[in-house]
């Protein structure tokens, strides 16, 4: 009786304070009028509609600091696009994907159906020998820097400068660049595969109700040097937010499709990695907030600061996580350098081979973790949670544990932590949030929450 109780009154709050979900407009006033566009937006419902013009609302993490994010909410009804195809999709974002980034338009895009990134001009799907070099192919990869014939040494030469074009070819292929002032949703169903959307200067962008497939990497680099045996390394983020400010990332899924890392190769003893982050923010972006998705089934989730050189990301990376689930994933959930990083009202469902950690605790980051809810798997323990990636502080508090076999209880994070590992990591990041709407849910109320509300079509379309 008491979980009925508490999932049917924590639901009820979070529909009320969740984005998107009320039936008023955005500003709390009328339901906007028809934009007009109906005739080529293949007469969209109200619903998605007035998604499709909402803004962020006010409070909502970092992305509402100053003037909020309200994305193409002004756009014009001529720049109001319905898009089925790759092709559909960069002529909605400005015709050009070589140019696109700098289309400053206002501008919505609707998403129906699947739209692939390797679908070649004529429509047909290509694979990853249609965007190869012609001097390139794997097995000579394999043949010329296997570490027994080439060493330990970073590759060089005629080969690798062949893979080099070959990922050239494959980015300007599969890297769809999005501009400012730009928010795409998707319609029922919709899924964008084989895709980065790459949001480089991208100001003022929202990308919402989307699942994310399969962003694979058909030439990844031997990087002998990483790690004590060395490691593949993957290109392509299935959303990369680069020098941009004030971004939300609202209700996607993001998967591996049926493309999973399990079921790659081996090479040179390790695995071959065609697959990178899920949402990366890195490069100077900041003000960005990542709110009710599901990350599931994947290793690199969210990189939040590429280096470790101190310079131009130092006061920036500011970005909220709430109310996301991360189901059965690795690692990075998010690892975090420099930036003030709120992550509080999360679902962790975490276990199973090749769990690495959660939380990745970087050189000057100031995460602040609350009321987040682990679920553990077998063999995963509290200390394992947080990672020390050179940081030095973590603030945790009112975050809730459930290990395998045993009952939810609360969890000093910090504290685990430091009880097994040194050096330890002092339990103050320095800096208390206040963007938050909506009250901050105990812990145990998040598993009911976030499995209810988080993820692709879950938003009234």
């Amino acid at each position: 009786m008491w979980k009925q109780t508490l999932g049917a009154a924590t639901i009820a709050v979070a529909l009320a304070a969740t984005s998107g979900s009320a039936a008023a407009a955005p500003d709390g006033g009328a339901a906007p009028a028809p934009d007009g566009a109906a005739a080529t937006t293949g007469g969209l419902s109200w619903a998605a509609r007035h998604l499709g013009r909402q803004a962020l609302p006010a409070g909502d993490g970092w992305a509402a600091e100053g003037t909020g994010t309200t994305g193409g909410s002004a756009a014009t009804p001529e720049q109001v696009h319905v898009v089925a195809s790759r092709a559909e999709l960069v002529a909605a974002l400005g015709g050009d994907n070589a140019t696109n980034r700098g289309n400053a338009t206002p501008k919505i895009i609707y998403v129906r159906g699947e739209v692939d990134g390797f679908e070649g001009p004529d429509g047909s799907t290509l694979d990853c020998a249609d965007l190869a070099d012609p001097e390139y192919s794997l097995p000579a990869y394999l043949a010329a820097y296997d570490p027994a014939v080439w060493g330990r040494v970073a590759p060089s030469g005629p080969l690798e400068a062949a893979r080099v074009r070959s990922v050239a070819n494959q980015t300007r292929q599969t890297q769809i660049n999005v501009g400012p002032n730009t928010t795409i949703v998707g319609l029922a169903g919709a899924r964008l595969t084989g895709l980065t959307l790459m949001l480089d200067g991208a100001h003022d962008t929202i990308v919402r109700n989307l699942t994310f497939d399969d962003a694979r990497d058909c030439f990844p680099a031997w990087s002998p040097t990483d790690g004590e045996a060395g490691n593949w390394n993957s290109q392509y983020d299935q959303i990369s937010v680069r020098r941009s400010e004030h971004v939300w990332i609202d209700h996607n899924t993001f998967t591996d499709g049926d493309n999973p890392d399990s079921g790659q190769p081996v090479h040179f003893g390790r695995p071959y990695q065609v697959h990178d982050g899920s949402l990366d923010v890195t490069h100077t972006a900041s003000l960005v907030t990542v709110s009710y998705n599901r990350f599931v089934g994947r290793d690199k989730v969210m990189l939040i600061g590429s280096s470790n050189t101190v310079g131009p990301d130092v006061g920036r990376l500011k970005v909220s996580l709430h109310h996301n689930l991360f189901d059965g994933v690795l690692q990075r959930l998010p690892r975090v350098r420099f930036g003030q990083v709120d992550v509080w009202n999360n679902h962790y469902r975490l276990g199973g081979g090749g769990f690495a950690y959660a939380i990745g605790v970087g050189v000057q980051s100031a995460v602040v973790a609350e009321n987040n809810f682990f679920s553990l798997g077998a063999g995963v323990a509290a200390d394992e949670l947080l990672y020390d990636w050179g940081g030095t502080a973590v603030t945790t508090r009112g975050n809730w544990v459930r290990a395998a076999g045993d009952r939810a209880r609360p969890v000093d994070l910090a504290g685990a932590y430091n009880a097994v590992h040194e050096p330890d990591l002092a339990p103050d990041a320095g800096w208390t949030p206040t963007l938050r709407r909506g009250p901050v849910l105990p812990a145990p109320a998040v598993p009911v929450v976030v499995g209810a509300l988080a993820g692709a079509d879950r938003l009234p379309l």
